[in-house]
């Protein structure tokens, strides 16, 4: 560091700006209306300098934070000297605005010291309607822009601080839920508001001209962190390809096709050979891309970088453009939020060829997004919403883990109390999934299952998911993971839904819509993993005694390993002799009464 900076004030600036980015963050989550704000807590919040450059982030959703460079580059270049002391910019807009998809919601405050812009505070929250085909906004089967929703360009909320009332009143008439949406608006102000005082007092603290300084070295600090940690890194082009199951009925897989290319300090993460953007709105505009591959680095890298702009400068993004992680215009892209988990396990995959004790195998794929929506015989609307978080891999040190996000979301599942106190819908299970997860010397962390049985006459099912037939990748011996499934009414007489039904789905009372999501991918060879591990997930109810001898080879009697019978059962096994080794896949059919019910084969698609 330049002997011009005192490292104490440094990170004395640096903590600072950090809890006024994770106090935005609270004042969010204490007073917003709906469940997906407050409860899942889909939102992010971040400080930027006087140039729009983010300078801090609060603790919130990775999916979104590498979003806020290219929505503020689009701010100041199109506000630029036309800003006012009290004004508040609203937009969403993926084409022009530097939006994500139409649901995300950008809300800025410029913060002026004197006559002068000295920062900005910037909010993001998902609103849970914003019109469109589907509600929720995530209606899959959407094939442009103007089927989505409400669309807004850069607008002035507040000016000089008088409120624009015109844009509250549209969107509330655009939206199946105004109050939740109005509410959290609302929110997203006051956060705002919040963030501006503490920012104004930091910069007056130190004064204009010093606090310039030191934010143009904490972006230097960050960049320099970053560069020494990717040379350190051998050289040369990774190469890899994960696949979407694809859309409706008939689905056709989607390529991801990554290259990692690390010359000395720089990476460049490289999307040619990714498939054309579709006819449907699962494409990702390049803020969502640009994000990932902030989010995929950082991760593989796995040291503490301060969460500002200037790291990135070490990391360039090269999508094709009018490819599904670049579209043209007006494409959709409501239900973007599976491609991002799939660029993720792309790049993680890439990494785990330059870096394979620190990458873990495959997550569940994300989260899964039901939407039931629908109106009460008093016809006031309800939408029942909110992503289900799964797994994760299993790693070179430990199981993955499960009932956690994938970490490249960083939201909650909704409690089951408040879903059934403020819903007409009853759960009717909430449990890990027997005999799922990838096997391996550390397992995938176990799937998750929900089942919602509605109470109301009528109502629509909108689905987003994943993993079906290309399953999450498992590592170094690792077996893949085990498939996500949609039913209505489970049983015999069961309707079998697509990962991605291509349009809505009619529910009448007491139909039950259950969802089963993926299991994550293992690590290392099964026939390494520990015995007393196998034991465990039995007592825990995990898996069966027959899963236990038939995938790891480990016998089990009267609630201990028999060693002897273990050692002999997984020396056939490993040499391929008399014993054939059930495939664990079926066994989690049985589980999961899936028998009978078409798979394709794990490989990717050729």
């Amino acid at each position: 560091m330049s002997r011009r900076f005192d490292p104490i004030t440094l990170d004395v600036i640096q903590n600072a700006l950090g809890s006024i980015a994770d106090e935005l963050a609270l004042v969010i989550m204490r007073s917003a209306y709906s469940n997906i704000v407050r409860d899942a807590m889909d939102y992010s919040t971040a400080v930027c300098d006087h140039e729009g450059r983010t300078v801090a982030q609060g603790l919130t959703t990775p999916v979104h934070l590498g979003s806020f460079p290219d929505a503020m580059r689009a701010l100041v270049s199109q506000f630029a000297g036309r800003m006012s002391d009290g004004d508040i910019f609203i937009f969403n807009d993926p084409y022009g605005a530097g939006g994500m998809h139409l649901p995300d919601f950008y809300i800025v405050k410029p913060v002026f010291v004197g006559s002068y812009v000295e920062g900005y505070i910037a909010t993001l929250a998902h609103q849970c309607d914003i019109g469109g085909l589907a509600p929720g906004g995530m209606a899959v089967f959407a094939t442009e822009i103007y089927q989505e929703g409400l669309r807004i360009p850069i607008l002035k909320l507040h000016d000089a601080g008088v409120p624009n009332e015109a844009i509250p009143q549209i969107v509330a008439k655009n939206s199946r839920q105004p109050v939740e949406v109005l509410g959290d608006i609302r929110a997203q102000i006051a956060a705002c508001g919040n963030g501006e005082k503490g920012l104004r007092q930091l910069i007056e603290r130190y004064g204009v001209d010093e606090f310039r300084r030191y934010t143009a070295e904490l972006h230097d600090y960050a960049e320099r962190l970053i560069r020494a940690e990717i040379s350190a890194l051998p050289d040369g082009t990774y190469e890899f390809e994960d696949f979407l199951d694809g859309l409706g009925e008939n689905p056709e897989p989607i390529r991801f096709k990554c290259a990692l290319i690390i010359a000395g300090d720089h990476i460049t993460v490289d999307w040619e050979g990714t498939s054309p953007q579709v006819k449907a709105a699962i494409n990702g505009p390049i803020p969502t891309t640009h994000a990932m591959a902030y989010l995929a680095v950082r991760c593989a890298i796995g040291v503490a970088i301060p969460n500002c702009e200037g790291y990135m400068r070490a990391i360039t993004v090269k999508a094709p453009k009018g490819s599904i992680v670049n579209p043209n215009e007006p494409a959709a892209c409501g239900a973007r939020g599976v491609i991002c988990f799939r660029m993720y396990d792309a790049m993680l995959g890439a990494f785990s060829q330059i870096l394979p004790n620190r990458i873990p195998a495959a997550n569940e794929g994300g989260s899964s997004a039901p939407h039931i929506a629908g109106r009460t015989r008093d016809n006031r609307p309800f939408l029942i919403s909110g992503g289900l978080m799964g797994c994760w891999g299993g790693s070179a040190v430990r199981d993955g883990q499960e009932g956690i996000s994938n970490p490249a979301a960083n939201l909650g599942n909704a409690p089951i109390e408040l879903v059934e106190s403020r819903l007409p819908v009853e759960i009717t299970c909430y449990s890990f999934v027997q005999n799922s997860g990838g096997p391996g010397r550390h397992r995938g962390g176990v799937a998750l299952m929900r089942g919602y049985r509605l109470l109301e006459e009528e109502a629509e099912l909108v689905m987003r998911s994943d993993r079906r037939a290309v399953l999450p990748y498992g590592l170094f011996g690792g077996e893949p993971g085990t498939p996500s499934w949609n039913f209505i009414n489970p049983g015999p007489d069961q309707i079998v839904l697509p990962v991605c039904p291509f349009a809505s789905v009619p529910m009448k009372q007491d139909d039950i819509f259950l969802h089963i999501q993926a299991g994550a991918g293992g690590y290392g060879d099964p026939l390494e993993r520990a015995p007393a591990k196998v034991l465990l997930d039995l007592l825990n109810e995990l898996i069966t005694t027959d899963y236990a001898s038939d995938v790891y080879g480990v016998v089990i009697l009267d609630g201990a390993v028999d060693e002897v019978a273990t050692g002999e059962l997984r020396r056939a096994l490993a040499s391929g002799g008399t014993i054939a080794k059930a495939s664990y896949l079926d066994h989690f059919a049985r589980a999961t009464c899936t028998e009978g019910l078409a798979r394709k084969p794990n490989a990717s698609p050729t």
